[in-house]
């Protein structure tokens, strides 16, 4: 290690996040001693012959024999990481190790980094598929809309272990869930708001889907060209295309200014300084704001503060951080545990609003409408949504 006092101090936080990184932040680690003839002989050959063919007459077995049961590959091409974008697989996998570090950290998941060096479609698919005997389950991360679509739909159909997209769904999730708590401080309804999203890609319109679901029912979408409304031109992006096809039923037009005023909720999951005090002053009364660009909000939250009831963002400096970790770990830990073939709609309802009832009702506060990341109820309450999602459902989602 470089010793700190040669360094510039200014530099000093930043050689600390290199030195924790420097070798990477994970291991694999062994769950039983292989220290005698007798441990090498039943942890491998000649007896692990004898699971190998439990495996082979049974494939389902490796749910049970294998690492296969708590395993969840992360996996990302590079192309849309963070803030900081088509970066590539190489310069991606300090994230996904992350990512990893949480799943392990929050609900034991055991999570390995896939970094692939192709952003194709079908080359991604194909290797997915290739690596899915070897998991139990599949987080895309970090690719670009509208391929992470695409990508997420083919593996599904292709799969029979659930295939997530946290960059979607598990923003969708969060939402949600603040959302639902947002709402209880200025008591309104889900059926009866307005919703401005700002951002038309794959997270916008998971957002939009989520909600609709649970019965909102005025959601219009914003993206760089403005309000996306039936008669946009859209150059056939199918993302966007279900957007026009399923929002906005009052047909508005115009920019994100129009799409705001008198609305109840905005919600931004795209860039920088595109929402106006201005704007949420035209807002509805007691708006509620989430402005979730990192690591630059659509907002200053300090501007919209004296403006809106209620203000989240993505950062941790800030109270209210819709952060993404409070539903992926407890989620695939219920799914994991229930065997899960796919991730329904009800199981992402569920996660939502078990992250909602951490904070009871009496606690609720503009600057407190979700739980800490390391408050250890949240991942087990997921997680036990999820089982009871799961075994509502009569379908063959799960075994």
């Amino acid at each position: 290690m470089i010793p700190m006092k040669t360094l510039n101090p200014e530099l000093n936080q930043t050689d600390r996040i290199i030195e924790l990184h420097r070798g990477g932040k994970i291991e694999v680690c062994l769950k039983t001693p292989l220290e005698t003839r007798e441990d090498l002989s039943m942890a491998y050959t000649p007896g692990v012959a004898r699971v190998c063919m439990a495996v082979h007459d049974d494939p389902e077995k490796s749910f049970e024999l294998t690492i296969r049961r708590n395993t969840v590959a992360v996996v990302s091409d590079g192309s849309a990481v963070l803030g900081l974008g088509n970066i590539g697989p190489e310069a991606a996998m300090p994230v996904m190790e992350g990512k990893c570090m949480l799943f392990k950290a929050f609900a034991g998941v055991d999570a390995f980094p896939i970094c692939l060096d192709t952003q194709d479609v079908d080359e991604i698919v194909r290797t997915c598929v290739y690596l899915a005997p070897t998991f139990g389950g599949i987080n895309l991360e970090d690719i670009s809309s509208p391929r992470c679509v695409e990508i997420e739909r083919q593996l599904i159909e292709r799969l029979e272990i659930p295939v997530f997209h946290d960059d979607q769904h598990g923003t969708a999730v969060v939402v949600l869930a603040a959302l639902e708590n947002a709402l209880k401080i200025v008591q309104k309804q889900l059926a009866d708001i307005r919703v401005a999203i700002s951002g038309a890609g794959a997270a916008g319109a998971a957002v939009a889907r989520l909600l609709q679901s649970v019965g909102c029912r005025w959601i219009v979408l914003c993206d760089r060209g403005g309000v996306i409304n039936r008669h946009r031109k859209l150059d056939g992006n199918p993302v966007k295309r279900w957007i026009a096809e399923n929002t906005n039923p009052e047909d508005v037009a115009g920019t994100l200014s129009d799409a705001v005023r008198g609305a109840d909720v905005f919600i931004g999951v795209s860039g920088p300084d595109l929402l106006k005090v201005e704007d949420v002053k035209r807002m509805a009364a007691e708006p509620i704001v989430f402005a979730l660009a990192n690591p630059d909000p659509e907002i200053d939250p300090e501007a919209a503060l004296p403006y809106a009831r209620v203000v989240a963002t993505g950062r941790s400096d800030y109270p209210n951080q819709i952060n993404n970790v409070l539903c992926f770990p407890g989620l695939f830990r219920g799914m994991l545990d229930v065997r899960a073939r796919r991730v329904t709609e009800s199981m992402k309802i569920a996660a939502a609003a078990a992250i909602a009832e951490v904070v009871p009702e009496d606690e609720l506060r503009p600057d407190c409408i979700v739980p800490s990341v390391f408050d250890p109820r949240v991942a087990t309450g997921v997680a036990r949504a999820v089982v009871r999602a799961a075994a509502k459902a009569d379908s063959p989602s799960v075994t």
